[in-house]
């Protein structure tokens, strides 16, 4: 598979043609974002830790039968991926209260939730990704009803397999973001990243964050819970 000229660059990844009009090379970097961009920074490592978990994340989810945009690892920071159009909405699953959440509402991080909930968000950086309703998103044409129908059942489906894989990790599944694509024949399918980047993860008995809140908060140890995620999920 032949890399050809870079078709993006986004905060955390690097996207290139190949020969093949269907398929790109995703390139993962160490860059680090938060808040819409405004804090920057780099956490060592990461790029690899990111891809190589996302790979076997969507490769379990696969066998689970939610189809993704994964096609072949290639190196540590590069996969071959489906060529997709991505939805431009932000799909936020949540098992216990944190982060935004907490905040928006007024209350304490880690509640456990009766059972998941769901949110959408607009995804658009000039905007900063605001919150919406399905509503909004069939009058803003992001998505037909159908497909926003066909993301909820996914989304909760990805949240019922990871949850019970990570349980038997010793690490609580919090919450994450997915966001999802359209192949040219238009199915839907599971796109972007699934790794600390895009999920809140805790430890089962410390609750201890493994994830990028360490970026975020300050909290230092960031590049050892990346590594520490990347233990648990490889065993190495």
């Amino acid at each position: 598979m032949k890399k050809c000229e870079q078709l993006y660059e986004g905060k955390a990844k690097k996207v290139f043609a190949t020969d093949d009009p269907n398929l790109v090379i995703v390139s993962y970097k160490d860059d680090a974002t938060a808040f819409d961009g405004m804090k920057k920074g780099e956490i060592a490592g990461k790029g690899v830790v990111n891809n190589r978990m996302s790979n076997y994340l969507m490769s379990l989810l696969e066998k689970a039968g939610v189809p993704t945009h994964f096609v072949k690892e290639l190196s540590d920071r590069e996969t071959l991926v489906k060529k997709v159009s991505i939805v431009p909405l932000e799909v936020i699953i949540r098992n216990v209260s944190a982060g935004s959440f907490a905040k928006r509402y007024g209350v304490e991080e880690g509640i456990v939730f009766d059972s998941p909930t769901i949110e959408f968000s607009y995804k658009n950086d000039d905007l900063h990704d605001p919150l919406l309703n399905s509503y909004h998103a069939l009058a803003l044409k992001l998505a037909t009803k159908e497909e926003i129908e066909k993301i909820k059942a996914m989304a909760f489906k990805i949240n019922e397999v990871l949850k019970e894989y990570f349980a038997g990790l010793k690490v609580k599944l919090i919450d994450f973001k997915l966001e999802f694509g359209r192949t040219p024949e238009g199915e839907i399918v599971l796109a972007d990243e699934i790794s600390p980047d895009t999920c809140r993860f805790w430890d089962a008995e410390t609750n201890e964050k493994l994830d990028k809140d360490r970026f975020r908060r300050d909290l230092g140890g960031v590049e050892d819970a990346y590594c520490e995620m990347m233990k648990r999920v490889f065993g190495n």
